[in-house]
Formats: C-alpha cells, sequence, structure tokens
C-alpha cells in the first residue's frame, strides 16, 4: 500500500529489526527516504545493505548509535540533514519490556527503564524538531498497551509506559500546530522478544504456531493470534501521512481486540 510518502524523509529509531525494520520498508514502498539508527552496528550494517540494494543507496541512511546519547542522536540529526535535507516523520521505535514485579525490581531498574522509555523519545524528538517544524511534520512513538491496561509482572515498564503517553500527549499541544504527535499502542506482536521467549518455552516440543496460538488464548485477545510486525507499521505509516493530517494527541491501538479500557 502506498501511504504517499514520495519526496519525504522519514527517520526510525530501533530499525534494524521487528516493527522498526518493517516500518522502514514500509516507508520505503511508499517513496520515503529512510534514515534508521540501532545500537548493534553489525545487524545494522547487514540490514542497510540489504535495504540499499532493495530500494537504493541515495534513499537510505544508517547510523548506528544508542538513543540515550544525545550528543550521538543530534549528531545522527545533522547527517540527516546533511544527507536528505529535511525530516518529515520521526518514529520513535527504541526500547522493548522487562518483565520485573514490584518486589523484583531494583532501584537501578528503575532508573534505567525510565531513563529508556522517557529519553527514547525526548533526545530524538528535541533533535530532529527543528526539521519537524520547517516541514510541518509528524512524530508517531511506540508504545505498549501497558500505559493503560498495567501488568503486574510488568510493573517498572507499564508504569514508565504511562509516562511515555502523558508526555506525548504534552508534545502534541507544544509542537501543535507546526507538528503532530501521535503513539500507536501495542499489544502482543509477534516482533524479537516474543522470538526470544518462544525459543525459551518450557515444552520445546510445541511449534512456533501451536505457543503462539496458546499465548493468545490465554491472554484473552479476541483476534486469536498476535500481531504481526507489518501491521504495526501499517498504523504508523498512516498516523504519519497526510492522510491523518487533522490528528494529533491521539493513540491508536494495535493490540487485536486486548485492551478492556474504555
Amino acid at each position: 500500500m502506498d501511504y504517499g510518502y514520495k519526496g519525504q524523509v522519514a527517520v526510525v529509531t530501533g530499525g534494524s529489526s521487528g516493527i522498526g525494520l518493517a516500518t522502514v520498508r514500509t516507508l520505503l514502498d511508499s517513496g520515503a527516504r529512510v534514515a534508521l539508527c540501532a545500537r548493534n552496528e553489525g545487524r545494522l550494517n547487514d540490514v542497510a545493505a540489504v535495504l540499499k540494494r532493495d530500494y537504493g543507496d541515495d534513499n537510505v541512511l544508517a547510523s548506528a548509535l544508542s538513543v540515550l546519547d544525545a550528543d550521538a542522536v543530534n549528531a545522527f540529526a545533522d547527517a540527516v540533514k546533511t544527507a536528505f535535507g529535511r525530516c518529515d516523520l520521526l518514529v520513535n521505535n527504541a526500547g522493548q519490556g522487562r518483565q520485573s514485579t514490584f518486589a523484583t525490581t531494583s532501584d537501578e531498574d528503575w532508573r534505567a527503564e525510565y531513563e529508556l522509555k522517557l529519553f527514547s523519545q525526548i533526545l530524538p524528538a528535541r533533535a530532529f524538531l527543528p526539521m519537524l517544524k520547517e516541514a510541518r511534520g509528524a512524530i508517531v512513538a511506540v508504545n505498549s498497551l501497558l500505559a493503560y491496561q498495567p501488568e503486574a509482572h510488568m510493573v517498572c515498564t507499564s508504569s514508565a509506559r504511562a509516562g511515555v503517553q502523558n508526555l506525548l500527549k504534552s508534545l502534541s499541544i507544544e509542537f501543535a500546530p507546526d507538528v503532530r504527535v501521535n503513539s500507536i499502542l501495542l499489544g502482543l506482536v509477534g516482533s524479537g522478544q516474543w522470538t526470544r521467549r518462544f525459543a525459551e518455552r518450557d515444552d520445546q516440543s510445541q511449534s512456533r504456531e501451536e505457543w503462539y496460538g496458546a499465548l493468545a488464548r490465554n491472554k484473552g485477545i479476541p483476534l486469536g493470534r498476535l500481531g504481526d510486525p507489518i501491521e504495526a507499521a501499517a498504523a504508523i505509516a498512516f498516523l504519519g501521512s497526510h492522510a491523518a493530517s487533522y490528528i494529533t494527541g491521539a493513540q491508536l491501538e494495535v493490540s487485536g481486540g486486548l485492551s478492556r479500557h474504555i
């Protein structure tokens, strides 16, 4: 599907795997030039080589960095401006969940989780904001349904995710009317962390389809399955596009109906 990004530039953090990589490909398919970053330099280089082969060297820029390193993020923004001259869409996707209860979460874990979840939004937004304002562009954050529907075994991540959602609402007001700020709220999507949990399953005789199906049933997902990264990418591409030009400060659930809140 073409989301109408011809002539535009998108930036995707955490872009070398899972939802991030699916988003990169979706945006490239829709005509955007895309800059992506990730921490794992080896994996990023491998992914970038394939993307450049498929979409052309001039349409892909890849930088290995941590989104918690302000100097590195600022340098990345400078590199995007030098290579592409603009930024129309920033997709903040970096970060994953931490499994722990209140009793098992250390003070260091609390600090690390809050730093990761909040500053992975703050630092890229700050670095790319001048270009986004000039382009009257958009920010789309990848957040979790945990922000509204916490899980006891993910107490630290749930709390931090709620803070992120509050931050995004504030930014949507402060950055208006120049930059739109929206988010997607994920349920269970079959990306990297679930692949790892599948590999660590108790019953090694279970196939991926059986294990994922049992997981969906146990979690009570009405659509009966985990989401696919491309389905999350489609929601991101829509919210960042001109088709969503009157949408800001909103959140779009990509959860297969898992949410129970109104």
